[in-house]
């Protein structure tokens, strides 16, 4: 799928969700289809151009859950482009699904000492095979441990992390308050009808809608953009 297709295939609604280049270079675009992960094309092109709009606001873009780096990609050049960093936040031991024994589990990223999973080397390395380590700064940690000492505005909020209730949450209730005003919410793996998968990103993105903080500004497929245009969470 190229560039264009994939991004004519994403249903927007409101404002645009950016400004400036189309998409991603090819070369980037090659590093993040390489790379382990889950995101498809078109919503990472989506992602990418929210990303390079709220680049513009001059501060961090942040990332709840970051695997093996596939989406770290394209925040990371977005972030280089416009002048900014690009923030991760994952403990690196997988997710719920990740797990042995459940549908997601890939064994070439367990530790073999300590018989757990770590994404950590594999990100680097998509990192670095990317050219973009210098435009991240990776934080180790699990989401509200880090949100509870983090105090800084953001420009963008990425949630895409545990897809449990208690972890959607608490990925939305530590990261969206750092959200500016005019500064993005995106939310992957929404998914109104529960035949598609877990309902508990489309909670928290139904959440956001409600609290009148936040207005949707584009749809494609399971990623939603929403910009911030009020107070609270």
């Amino acid at each position: 799928m190229t560039a264009e297709s994939a991004a004519a295939s994403a249903s927007t609604s409101g404002p645009a969700a950016a400004t400036g280049p189309a998409g991603p270079g090819p070369e980037i675009l090659a590093a993040f289809e390489a790379a382990k992960g889950f995101m498809p094309v078109h919503e990472g092109l989506a992602l990418y151009a929210a990303a390079t709009g709220a680049g513009a606001l001059g501060l961090p873009l942040l990332e709840v859950g970051t695997y093996c780096g596939r989406s770290a990609i394209l925040l990371a050049d977005a972030a280089r482009g416009t002048g900014v960093t690009a923030l991760t936040v994952d403990h690196h031991r997988g997710s719920e699904e990740q797990q042995p024994g459940w549908e997601y589990h890939d064994p070439s990223v367990v530790d073999p000492e300590v018989g757990l999973m770590d994404t950590l080397p594999t990100f680097r390395r998509t990192l670095r095979r990317a050219g973009l380590e210098d435009h991240v700064v990776a934080l180790v940690g699990r989401s509200p441990q880090v949100a509870a000492v983090w105090s800084g505005p953001l420009g963008l909020v990425f949630i895409d992390g545990g897809h449990t209730d208690e972890h959607a949450n608490a990925d939305y209730e530590g990261w969206a308050p750092h959200v500016v005003e005019g500064g993005l919410l995106v939310i992957h793996d929404v998914f109104p009808d529960p035949a598609d998968g877990g309902q508990a990103p489309y909670r928290i993105y139904r959440r956001a809608l409600a609290s009148g903080a936040f207005t949707e500004v584009s749809v494609t497929d399971s990623l939603r953009v929403l910009r911030r245009t009020g107070a609270g969470i």
